[in-house]
């Protein structure tokens, strides 16, 4: 990014993550992250934690885009979420993106580029951590918030490991209906892996099926099913985004209601670009073929009310 475009980091960092095998269920905040500014261009992978020929594809056309930063739908250390191959998994495609870097195949990033949510491959490995212990993330590391450019972003923790709970009524969705009331950036993202509406092989996560729309996110994006997928319900987008890297691609199901675009021919991420007026999110494939582009604008501000005339006329 430009110097004069480069918008200033705020780093607090107030405390460390407890150590063991299992997971603290802390809700406090630990490190928080602002990146305030007009833009961003942001990158969006999803289920594609396996070293191979499809991961380093899709990671090739991810640094062709020179994203700012680069999320994550999960299941990001294929199988089990093991300490002895999440560098691989991980590291070897995206340690540019990383700090602090902790692996040992490439220099890592000046500073954290990379905001991962957890799968359930993930927790396949008690407590999810080497995962935890890799990465050093905002708030638990289990789900948290930053902010980024006109984005305000919330990584949320959808498998039913999580402390704090998964469905509408958890500790962890409280948290997330508070922290989208308090957001004041002109674009909410919600992020996780499991999907709360898919046409895949998977299908709906009925205990995810939250109120999005009416706490105020206006995007909702989600992995797990191994297809790429738009749907548009209750006013706001939803999408499925599961073939980041993984080399079994699934098959799509029922149609669900409010489904506008299904895709599961290629490998491929989402390119978002965000400025406080509009908001484009794109799934490319790796072979730079464009499947989707949905465009949101954001909504005037409300005209001030007109005073009534006075027809009395002047005061004497």
């Amino acid at each position: 990014m430009p110097a004069s475009r480069r918008p200033v980091c705020l780093l607090l960092l107030a405390g460390a993550l407890a150590c063991g095998t299992s997971v603290p269920a802390s809700t406090g905040p630990e490190l928080r992250v602002a990146r305030p500014g007009p833009h961003v261009r942001m990158a969006v992978i999803g289920d594609y934690g396996e070293a191979g020929p499809a991961e380093a594809a899709v990671a090739e056309l991810v640094a062709s885009w020179s994203p700012e930063l680069v999320i994550t739908t999960g299941d990001n250390n294929y199988e089990v979420g093991g300490a002895s191959t999440i560098d691989e998994n991980i590291g070897r495609y995206y340690h540019a993106f990383i700090a602090p870097y902790v692996g040992k195949l490439g220099t890592g990033a000046a500073e954290n580029r990379f905001f991962p949510s957890l799968g359930n491959h993930d927790w396949r490995t008690p407590g999810a951590r080497p995962y935890l212990e890799y990465f050093t993330l905002p708030g638990n590391e289990r789900y948290y918030e930053l902010v980024w450019g006109p984005l305000h972003l919330f990584a949320l923790d959808s498998d039913p490991h999580e402390p704090d709970g998964i469905d509408a009524e958890s500790t962890q969705a409280q948290w997330l209906r508070e922290r989208l009331a308090a957001s004041t950036s002109p674009w909410q993202l919600v992020y996780m892996h499991h999907p709360p509406y898919s046409s895949g092989d998977h299908g709906s996560t009925p205990d995810l099926q939250w109120p999005f729309a009416e706490w105020g996110a206006d995007v909702v994006l989600s992995g797990h099913d191994h297809h790429y997928e738009r749907l548009e319900r209750d006013g706001i987008v939803y999408f499925v985004n599961g073939l980041g890297g993984n080399p079994d691609r699934y098959e799509l199901r029922t149609e669900l209601p409010g489904s506008v675009v299904r895709f599961n021919a290629e490998h491929g991420a989402m390119l978002v670009e965000a400025t406080p007026e509009r908001l484009e999110l794109r799934f490319v494939t790796a072979a730079g073929r464009e499947i989707d582009s949905r465009v949101l604008e954001a909504s005037p501000p409300a005209a001030p009310p007109v005073e009534a005339a006075d027809d009395d006329g002047p005061s004497p």
